[in-house]
């Protein structure tokens, strides 16, 4: 497994990304893989690695800049705020972190993905809500709504995938119902799929650790989600 921090530019900020691949001969698909709020850790990191295990090569990508990391919710909210109010920004560091990856001559720039949890997956839905050239973009447990007009997913030309923990407090069924609206009038490919007795944060092993009911591992929900998302992806990148 080879392994390269990949530093790049945007938002006035410097990101600092890791990158994963296995050693080959030919230029591999590309996956973009966004942490959660808190930043690029154990959790991103461990993912991006089982996806280059995979074939892919994966980009765990920075949000804060400068690599930061930061433990507290509250926190991590504050900086993630502007953000949310201006999803340009949001997907300005979104669209530097593909750049970087598919300027490369070991990724095939026609064959990339990107996948994300909690507010990754928000970054990862706002790149298609961007018309990114991305096959197909994976959310887990992820915010779906947005502040940009729901005209812009019509220029999304891939396919959606969104896995949502049924009981997750932070992501509302009336969320998820005006997900659904936005992604059907533009025309969109898209699934969502909801795992019974379910909350927050189901794909991370660490949740509990933070003491909030809302957020707990499921082994289960996150080995459905995985599966899901590698049958996706083989199907949108292995078989182009």
């Amino acid at each position: 497994m080879q392994t390269e921090t990949l530093t790049y530019e945007a938002d006035g900020l410097r990101f600092r990304s890791t990158l994963f691949l296995e050693a080959g001969t030919k230029p591999k698909p590309g996956v973009l893989v966004f942490p959660e709020a808190f930043g690029l850790g154990e959790h991103a990191l461990s993912r991006a690695e089982g996806l280059a295990e995979l074939g892919y090569a994966a980009l765990a990508c920075d949000i804060h800049g400068d690599g930061r990391r930061v433990d507290d919710l509250t926190e991590a909210l504050v900086l993630l705020k502007p953000l949310y109010a201006d999803t340009r920004r949001m997907r300005d560091r979104g669209l530097a972190a593909l750049q970087a990856l598919t300027a490369r001559k070991d990724v095939d720039a026609k064959r990339a993905a990107s996948i994300g949890f909690c507010f990754g997956g928000t970054m990862s839905l706002e790149l298609a809500r961007a018309g990114a050239g991305l096959k197909a973009v994976v959310g887990f447990h992820s915010g779906l709504s947005t502040t940009a007009p729901a005209s812009d997913a019509k220029a999304f030309r891939g396919k959606v995938l969104v896995c949502i923990g049924a009981d997750d407090p932070f992501i509302k069924p009336e969320e998820r119902a005006a997900f659904e609206s936005e992604m059907r009038s533009a025309g969109v490919d898209w699934q969502i799929h909801l795992y019974g007795g379910t909350v927050h944060s189901f794909t991370n092993r660490q949740a509990a650790t933070r003491n909030n009911p809302a957020m707990r591992y499921s082994e289960d929900a996150d080995k459905r989600s995985w599966t899901a998302m590698r049958e996706l992806l083989y199907a949108e990148l292995d078989d182009a």
